[in-house]
C-alpha cells in the first residue's frame, strides 16, 4: 500500500544539475552551431549512393555524438549501448527520442567506424576554427611534440609470430572442413607442436637449443602455409549455389590470401635473423599478422614501441590544433617544416612564437622558421644553437621552453582520459579514425570547459 505522504513520480524527467550534463549541453550547442559536420558525415556514409544507416538506423548526427560519448567516457561498445539505453542525459545528447528504440553494440561499432579519418580531420578543422572565432585559441603561439599511439598487438617475437601464423591458418582450415563437405583438404593440425616449439624457444638454455627449436617451428609453419595455398585453390573451385556459402567461401579465401604473404615474410625474417644471424632492418619486419601496418618506434634509443608516431601541435588554451599520423619512424627533425606549414594551412599564417621538442632542432629548421616570419623559435634542447639565435632574449627562450612543456600534460590527458595510449580499432584506416576521433572529442571538451564558468565545470 502506498503511504499517504508519498509523492507522485513526475511523468517527465527533470533537468539534471550536474557538471558533466552541463558540459555535454555545451558541446551540443557547439555542434549545433556547426551544421556542416552532419552534412560531411552523411555524404561520407553515403559515398556509394546508399543509406547505410537504414530507415530506422542511426542518423549522421547520432553517429558523431555517440562517438564523442564513447571517447570522452572511455566506454566499450557494449557499455555505450547500455548507457544510451539507460541514461536520459546521453539519449538527449545523442538526440535519441524517449520512444525510439536503442541501438545495439554491433550497429554502434559499424556506424562509428564507417566515418573516414579524412572526415574526422575535417571536423577537427571546423572545431579549431570555432575556437578561433570564440577567441579561445588564436593560433599566435604553437607548441609541437611527438608521441606514440600503440596498436592492439602483443609483444612480438619471431617465435610468437610463427605460432600466430600456424594457429590462425589452422583455425580457418578447420572452419572450411566443418562448413563445406565438398572441400576435402588434406592437412594436419600442427598447433600443439608449434606451441611446444614456441615455448621451447622461450625456455631454451643456450643458443644451440633455441636454434634447433626454431628450425622445427619454421618447418611446421612452412607446412601450414602450404595447406593454406591448397585451401585457397579448393575454395575457388568449389561448385557453390547458396549465397551464404559463396560469401563464406570468399571471406575465408580472402583471409588466407591476406595471411599467406605475411606468414612468408615472417618466415623469411626469422631465417635471416636466427639461422643466418643477420640484422633485419625495422622497416622490413612484420610484427603482427593482425595489424601488419604497425611500425617499430625506438624512442631515445632505449624504449621500443609498436604502433605509429603521432605529431601534435597545440596552443596556450590546450586545444590540439593539429595532428599528423606518420608512417614509419622518421626523425622529429624532418617534421618541423611540415608541422609549421600545416599551421599556416589551418590559421592562414605562421605562428609568431613556436616551441618545439629538442628532436626538432637543426640550424636549417631554424633558418626556415625565421624566414617564414616566426619571431621566436624555441627548441627545448639547443643542439648547438644559441638562445640569441632562436629568441630575442634568454628570458623569452626560457618562457617558451616552459610553455612547450605544457603539451606534455595535454598528451598525458589524451592518453589517460581519451584512450590515445592504445588504439583498439583494427586496420590502419581505423587507426587514423580512432586518433582523430579522440582529438575531436578532446577539443570539444576543452572548448566547452573554456566557455563554461569554473563553478559550472569540473576541471580535470
Amino acid at each position: 500500500m502506498r503511504k499517504k505522504n508519498q509523492k507522485q513520480l513526475p511523468l517527465m524527467a527533470s533537468v539534471i544539475e550536474h557538471p558533466r550534463a552541463k558540459e555535454l549541453e555545451q558541446i551540443s550547442q557547439i555542434l549545433d552551431s556547426i551544421p556542416t559536420i552532419n552534412e560531411m558525415v552523411l555524404q561520407d556514409l553515403s559515398r556509394d549512393g546508399t543509406n547505410p544507416t537504414g530507415a530506422e538506423g542511426m542518423t549522421a548526427e547520432q553517429i558523431v555524438r555517440a562517438a564523442i560519448i564513447k571517447k570522452t567516457e572511455g566506454f566499450s561498445y557494449e557499455e555505450l549501448a547500455f548507457h544510451l539505453a539507460d541514461s536520459i542525459t546521453y539519449r538527449a545528447f545523442c538526440r535519441i527520442g524517449i520512444a525510439h528504440k536503442t541501438f545495439k553494440k554491433s550497429a554502434l561499432c559499424r556506424n562509428i567506424k564507417s566515418v573516414s579519418p579524412e572526415i574526422w580531420e575535417a571536423i577537427d578543422r571546423l572545431i579549431v576554427a570555432y575556437g578561433e572565432d570564440q577567441e579561445i585559441e588564436k593560433g599566435k603561439q604553437s607548441r609541437i611534440d611527438c608521441t606514440v599511439v600503440l596498436t592492439n598487438i602483443h609483444e612480438p617475437t619471431d617465435s610468437s609470430l610463427l605460432w600466430d601464423c600456424v594457429r590462425v591458418i589452422t583455425r580457418i582450415l578447420l572452419q572450411i572442413d566443418e562448413r563445406f563437405e565438398g572441400a576435402k583438404i588434406a592437412f594436419s593440425d600442427h598447433t600443439k607442436r608449434a606451441k611446444r616449439r614456441m615455448m621451447g624457444v622461450l625456455n631454451a638454455k643456450n643458443e644451440k637449443v633455441r636454434k634447433r627449436q626454431y628450425e622445427d617451428l619454421l618447418k611446421v609453419t612452412e607446412k601450414t602455409v602450404g595447406y593454406a595455398e591448397t585451401a585457397i585453390l579448393m575454395l575457388e573451385a568449389l561448385p557453390l549455389t547458396g549465397a551464404m556459402d559463396m560469401v563464406a567461401a570468399l571471406s575465408m579465401a580472402q583471409e588466407l590470401k591476406r595471411i599467406q604473404p605475411l606468414a612468408q615474410k615472417i618466415m623469411d625474417q626469422t631465417i635471416r635473423r636466427v639461422i643466418h644471424d643477420e640484422k633485419v632492418p625495422a622497416n622490413e619486419k612484420v610484427v603482427s599478422i593482425f595489424e601488419p601496418h604497425t611500425d617499430i618506434i625506438v624512442k631515445d634509443r632505449r624504449d621500443t614501441f609498436y604502433g605509429h608516431k603521432v605529431c601534435l601541435s597545440g596552443g596556450p588554451s590546450n586545444l590540439i590544433t593539429d595532428c599528423l599520423i606518420v608512417e614509419g619512424n622518421p626523425a622529429d627533425v624532418t617534421l618541423t617544416t611540415t608541422m609549421l606549414d600545416r599551421h599556416r594551412e589551418i590559421y592562414g599564417r605562421f605562428p609568431l612564437k613556436a616551441a618545439l621538442d629538442g628532436g626538432f632542432a637543426s640550424k636549417e629548421n631554424l633558418r626556415v622558421a625565421k624566414g617564414n616570419g616566426i619571431k621566436d623559435v624555441c627548441f627545448s634542447k639547443k643542439r648547438g644553437l644559441k638562445e640569441e639565435e632562436m629568441c630575442k632574449s634568454p628570458w623569452v627562450y626560457k618562457r617558451l621552453r616552459r610553455f612547450r612543456a605544457g603539451i606534455e600534460s595535454g598528451i598525458s590527458w589524451l592518453k589517460r582520459s581519451l584512450g590515445l595510449d592504445r588504439c583498439t580499432w583494427k586496420s590502419f584506416r581505423s587507426f587514423k579514425s580512432y586518433v582523430w576521433a579522440s582529438i575531436v572529442s578532446a577539443n570539444l571538451l576543452t572548448i566547452a570547459r573554456k566557455l563554461l564558468t569554473p563553478t559550472e565545470a569540473e576541471m580535470g
